[in-house]
C-alpha cells in the first residue's frame, strides 16, 4: 500500500531520476537480486507473415497486493490454456509469448520508479512461472504510468498492425501517481498498436475515480475489476490423474541439448512441483499447458530446437547430450528426435482431448454450484483477450492445440 509520507530524501532523488516520460523510457538496465532477463530489444521487423501473440502481465507488488500474486500463481495455466486454443485468420497457429513486469515495491530502485522487468517475452513458461512464484510483496509507490513507459521500450513489440499486443497491468492505487503521465505511456501504446487493459484491485466507482478506466479507454482496452483477496476455486476432474501420467511420458521427451539444458530441465519438473502444490486441478492446467503449442524450449531441448529453419544436426554440441545420445550417428541421432518428437505428438493429441473433456465438467460443475464469484484476474484476462484478439480475426478452437 501506498506509504502516507514519502520522505523528503525520497522525493527528491525521484523528482531528478524521473523528470519526464522519455527519462523514464530511457532507463534499460533494472535491479535484480535474482537475475531477471533483462534484455533490451527494439521494435521488431515483420520479416514474416505469422501473426504474433504478445501479453505483458504488470503486477503491482506493493504491501496489500499478497491476494492478486496468489491469483496469478493459481491462474497462470488457466490464462496459458486459453491463449492455447488461438487460430489466425489464416487457420495458423499464432507465435505466442508472455512478459512478466512487477512494480510499487520498495526493494526495487527508486532510480527505476520501483520498475521492474521480471520475464522479457518468451514463449518458455517455466521461466515466468519460476519468477512468478518469486515474486514477494512490500511497501511501495505505485507508478503505472512509468511502468507502461518502461515496457514499452525494454520489451520487444512487433510493428504490425495484424499482431495481437496487449498489456494487463493491475494495481489498486492511483493511476495518474508518478511524473511519468499515464496519458502519455497509453498514448505511445496505441501509436505502437499494443493495447493497455487495467485491472483495478477495489470497486468499479473507486477504479474509475482514480483513472484506471481512462488509462483503458486511452487505447480501447478493456477496464476491469477485481477482487484481489478472492481465493481461487479449483475443480478437481476425473480426468486429472491420467493427465498427470501423461505429463510424466512428456517431460520423458524433453531433452537437454545446450549448456543450460540440465538447469533448465530441472526447473521444468521444479514448476511442476510448485503447480502441484496448489492441487490436483491446478497441477492438471499446468500440464495441459504444456501439451500445447504455447510451451516452447527451443533453446534447450533438442526436439524443439531441432525444429528451428536453421537446424544442422551435424552442429549438435554432443557434450550437452544424456550420455545415452552423445556417442550417436548423425542418422541415427535423427531416428532418436523423431522418435521424441512423434510420442511428444502424440501426448499432446491425447491432452487435447482430455482437456476438453475436463473444461466441460468443470462447467458443469460450475453451474451445479450456482455461485456466481468475485470477478478475479483470471476473468479479467480472458474477457479483454478474447475480445481483442476478434477485432485481430483471431478465433479460438474449442480446445487447445
Amino acid at each position: 500500500m501506498k506509504n502516507q509520507i514519502l520522505p523528503l530524501v525520497a522525493s527528491a532523488i525521484l523528482t531528478l531520476s524521473l523528470l519526464s516520460c522519455e527519462e523514464s523510457r530511457s532507463l534499460k538496465k533494472n535491479e535484480n537480486k535474482s537475475g531477471p532477463d533483462i534484455s533490451s530489444k527494439k521494435t521488431e521487423s515483420t520479416q514474416t507473415k505469422k501473426t504474433k501473440i504478445k501479453l505483458a502481465i504488470i503486477l503491482d507488488t506493493s504491501n496489500s497486493m499478497d491476494g492478486l500474486i496468489d491469483q496469478a500463481k493459481n491462474q497462470l495455466w488457466k490464462i496459458v490454456t486459453e491463449l492455447a486454443k488461438t487460430k489466425d485468420k489464416n487457420g495458423e497457429d499464432p507465435d505466442i509469448d508472455l512478459a512478466l513486469y512487477q512494480y510499487g515495491n520498495d526493494n526495487l530502485s527508486i532510480r527505476n520508479g520501483y520498475v521492474q522487468l521480471v520475464q522479457s517475452f518468451t514463449g518458455e513458461l517455466d521461466e515466468i512461472s519460476e519468477k512468478l512464484f518469486a515474486l514477494k510483496t512490500n511497501g511501495g509507490e505505485e507508478y503505472c504510468g512509468t511502468v507502461i513507459s518502461t515496457s514499452l521500450t525494454d520489451l520487444n513489440w512487433s510493428n504490425s498492425s495484424d499482431d495481437l499486443q496487449m498489456i494487463y497491468i493491475a494495481g489498486n492505487e492511483g493511476f495518474n501517481q508518478g511524473s511519468c503521465y499515464y496519458e502519455r505511456a497509453c498514448k505511445i501504446a496505441k501509436s505502437k498498436n499494443v493495447t493497455v487493459n487495467t485491472i483495478f484491485c477495489g470497486n468499479r466507482h473507486e477504479g474509475i475515480n482514480t483513472f484506471w478506466k481512462h488509462g483503458a479507454d486511452l487505447t480501447n482496452g478493456n477496464f476491469a475489476c477485481i477482487n484481489s483477496d478472492a481465493k481461487s476455486v479449483h475443480y478437481d476432474s476425473p480426468y486429472d490423474d491420467q493427465i498427470s501420467l501423461l505429463n510424466i511420458e512428456l517431460n520423458k521427451t524433453y531433452v537437454p541439448c545446450s549448456a543450460a539444458g540440465i538447469s533448465k530441465k530441472e526447473k521444468q519438473l521444479m514448476q511442476d512441483l510448485n503447480a502441484e502444490k496448489i492441487g490436483k486441478a491446478n497441477a492438471s492446467r499446468r500440464y495441459l499447458s504444456k501439451g500445447s503449442k504455447v510451451y516452447r524450449n527451443s533453446s534447450w531441448d533438442l526436439v524443439d530446437y531441432s525444429k528451428g529453419k536453421k537446424f544442422d544436426i551435424g552442429k549438435v554440441d554432443r557434450k550437452h547430450l544424456p550420455d545415452s545420445l552423445k556417442n550417436l550417428s548423425d542418422t541415427d541421432l535423427r531416428v532418436k528426435i523423431n522418435q521424441l518428437s512423434s510420442n511428444r505428438t502424440r501426448i499432446k493429441q491425447e491432452m487435447a482431448k482430455l482437456n476438453k473433456k475436463r473444461e466441460d465438467f468443470v462447467l458443469k460443475e460450475k453451474q451445479k454450484a450456482a455461485k456466481i464469484g468475485d470477478a478475479q484476474l483470471e476473468n479479467a484476462i480472458i474477457k479483454g483477450l478474447r475480445e481483442q484478439a476478434s477485432k485481430k480475426k483471431i478465433r479460438f478452437e474449442e480446445t487447445i492445440n
